[in-house]
């Protein structure tokens, strides 16, 4: 009630300033731009009523076919996120984060906290395009490389999902790339096996072995739940189209350097030339499209 007496209030006083509009247009277009402003918020808020949108998330990159081209991409996109998450005030911690053996990343995973932020991310989920001229080739050619965002919900309660011991294979190794020392001296990376599902994680961030093993369990319990969802909606093999193939025809976005700038969804239509700022973490507008869409998209399949 205190949402909508707050907005019928701003609406109330932009109908005053329309009324005085040959006097004060100025203050009739801020006063306009104010209640756009909060009328947008609250039909985003709308948005992040899902079971699992309140909780935490762990964010997945990983990249696809093309060897150093993709593992550099997956790195720009490493960096795009942890951005956007610094710009949104999010707690975030880098839990697993896998090297490529020339440049890029093989893979990364990123433990976040906050404010609703499964609910938003998820709109991240799918496989992103670049297109650019590669610094990696010494013929300056153009090339296009994929790589994938998956995002899964935390397991708050751990009740939610029991795993047997017995059912899971622990490994421990040696920490690759940069980390330091002391990060090499011991085997302190681990790697769990899901014996039944056949589900791997692994972390080598972390020094202690302990650490690094705590949360390769967290990570575990967010994907077994994440698949419990999927059973339990019915709806398995939707999610695992929304992932597919790391590949051309199933991204969700793509980010075009050359031979023009050019950032679109492919979902909504939203688009900008400003690449710099995008790969700077600056992608709400995108997520907030993708989340207003899907949502009026329910609403006009439940009135038909």
């Amino acid at each position: 009630m205190e949402n909508f007496e707050g907005v019928h209030e701003q609406l109330e006083d932009f109908e005053i300033y329309l009324e005085l509009f040959d006097d004060a247009p100025d203050e009739a277009e801020k006063a306009l731009l104010k209640l756009e402003k909060r009328v947008g918020e609250l039909e985003l808020a709308k948005m992040l009523s899902g079971k699992d949108d309140r909780k935490g998330c762990i964010v997945q990159i990983k990249p696809g076919a093309g060897g150093t081209e993709s593992q550099d991409w997956a790195q720009m996109l490493f960096r795009m996120y942890t951005r956007y998450l610094e710009r949104q005030g999010y707690d975030f911690d880098v839990i697993d984060l896998q090297p490529g053996q020339e440049a890029g990343i093989k893979e990364a995973s990123i433990d976040v906290s906050g404010d609703h932020p499964f609910g938003y991310l998820k709109a991240e989920i799918g496989v992103h395009r670049l297109v650019r001229i590669s610094p990696f080739d010494s013929n300056a050619r153009r090339h296009t490389s994929f790589a994938s965002v998956f995002v899964y919900p935390e397991v708050e309660d751990t009740g939610e999902i029991e795993i047997n011991q017995a059912d899971i294979r622990v490994d421990t190794f040696r920490a690759s790339g940069a980390g330091g020392q002391h990060v090499n001296k011991t085997d302190s990376a681990i790697r769990i096996t899901h014996i039944p599902t056949n589900i791997v994680v692994s972390c080598q961030t972390e020094r202690s072995q302990h650490r690094n093993r705590d949360s390769a369990m967290k990570m575990l319990l967010a994907k077994l739940y994440q698949r419990q969802l999927e059973e339990e909606m019915k709806k398995r093999s939707e999610l695992e189209d929304t992932k597919g193939d790391i590949a051309w025809g199933n991204q969700i976005r793509s980010y075009v350097f050359h031979p023009y700038k050019m950032v679109k969804d492919l979902r909504t239509g939203v688009e900008t030339s400003n690449v710099d700022e995008v790969m700077d973490g600056d992608i709400h507008e995108f997520i907030a499209a993708f989340l207003i869409g899907q949502r009026r998209d329910k609403h006009g399949a439940a009135k038909e």
